[in-house]
């Protein structure tokens, strides 16, 4: 069964021939290999590309490797990259005119001088070049300064809920839930038995993330990266920083790990693309504030694997969903803070920070967002429109909840949406 991924497939053809490098970065296991190799390979050739002039490699794959001479279980023994000579050897006996050649290239990160090979490509103007890598450092250090801005990404991430949606067997109130605790990753979707999608998640953990960021990072100590790991999946969209997080290794855990490395721990989470950092806005000063900021987990099955599903609190998973839907349509994302002072019964004025959940930005829009898994009553809706009250711009002011309520604004031009039409909708915010 194909899923869908059409929003990666229209961004791959709005760039086709546009003289650039295009980069197909996310978490591995997201979908890109299949997006390139089997998805766009066919959109080319519906559309009158010769297979001849199609080159798919993968820098992975035993059966590419050999075809230039490489194997790929020395390279993991010896630690070393493929041969660039030998793969610039393959590719100048296949293209033999001066026809437009397209080159996919898979997990591109593992042939050594990728970025002098990428850029000789470049000067070729038959060659229309599309690569994948699996951490953000391959583009943000390696993409962007090797290539000077003639690197295009297309960020792809695991499965909308719109997109898991066009596969499950269900009705869309137990597909939310489910995708709350399996997560979007294609293949763990594909499996029908729940102790599959389980075993499979435990699975890509440990034989596959932790074990990469160890690699690649030379982590020394993996007790004290997993530990982490396992604390920012407990505590999935609080507030916290590596300052905090030092606090409690010490006074749970007895660990004597620093804030300094708690700092790369976390970068390392982020280069992997399993956490996002959402940073905090001050609204009225107009001002990010470094610290403390929320991690989201790219996916939530892998952070309902990482504490073996015993924490499900639809109220923090739904926050991630919303937030996660967000990033997919293209939205910087930040979390609002809304400084004001207020007089106690006393007459003393006191200070107080409000929360807006979510900031959304993409060129000129905006809007302000509250997650709300339940606006039971009158007092719950006041609690989560006070801090919108408080914003004096005309930006349009949402909140998204749980309730089966239709699509309704109040008097003050407040927009409630309920969680399904939201992510189901791609134009619900408008």
């Amino acid at each position: 069964m194909e899923i869908k991924r059409n929003v990666y497939l229209d961004k791959l053809i709005r760039k086709r021939g546009n003289g650039l490098i295009k980069v197909i970065t996310g978490v591995r296991r997201c979908g890109k290999s299949y997006l390139l190799n089997t998805i766009f390979f066919k959109n080319l050739l519906e559309n009158g590309v010769a297979e001849d002039h199609i080159i798919r490699f993968a820098f992975d794959s035993a059966d590419d490797l050999q075809l230039i001479g490489e194997d790929l279980l020395a390279l993991q023994e010896q630690q070393r990259k493929v041969d660039p000579e030998k793969f610039l050897n393959y590719i100048k006996a296949k293209v033999s005119d001066r026809g437009t050649w397209y080159l996919l290239l898979d997990e591109v990160q593992l042939l050594g001088s990728f970025e002098a090979v990428l850029n000789g490509y470049l000067r070729k103007s038959n060659m229309d070049v599309y690569v994948t890598g699996s951490n953000a450092k391959f583009l943000s250090k390696d993409i962007i300064t090797e290539f000077a801005g003639r690197g295009d990404e297309i960020h792809m991430y695991t499965l909308s809920f719109a997109e898991f949606m066009t596969v499950f067997r269900g009705d869309k109130y137990e597909g939310l839930s489910q995708y709350m605790l399996y997560g979007g990753i294609p293949l763990v979707v594909l499996k029908e038995d729940p102790r599959d999608k389980a075993a499979i998640l435990t699975g890509l953990f440990g034989e596959i993330y932790i074990r990469d960021i160890v690699a690649r990072n030379k982590v020394r100590n993996k007790g004290e990266l997993e530990d982490l790991l396992n604390v920012l999946s407990s505590a999935v969209g609080s507030l916290t920083n590596p300052e905090k997080l030092k606090n409690t290794f010490q006074s749970v855990r007895k660990s004597k790990i620093t804030a300094p490395t708690i700092r790369r721990y976390l970068e390392y989470f982020e280069d992997s693309f399993l956490l996002e950092a959402a940073s905090r806005y001050d609204i009225k000063g107009r001002a990010y504030i470094e610290t403390p900021k929320k991690y989201y987990f790219s996916d939530l099955g892998l952070r309902n694997a990482r504490i073996n599903f015993r924490q499900f609190e639809p109220t923090h998973l739904m926050e991630n969903v919303i937030y996660n839907e967000l990033r997919m349509r293209g939205y910087s994302v930040d979390v609002g803070v809304v400084p004001v002072s207020e007089r106690d019964r006393d007459g003393k004025v006191l200070r107080k920070q409000l929360e807006v959940d979510f900031i959304c930005n993409m060129g000129s829009r905006r809007y302000y967002i509250q997650s709300a898994y339940s606006v039971s009553d009158k007092e719950k809706r006041k609690q989560e429109i006070r801090p919108f009250r408080k914003i004096d711009d005309s930006f349009k002011k949402v909140i998204i909840t749980g309730d089966m309520v239709p699509a309704q604004y109040d008097e003050t031009g407040i927009l409630t949406l309920n969680i399904y039409d939201f992510l189901l909708n791609p134009s619900a915010l408008e």
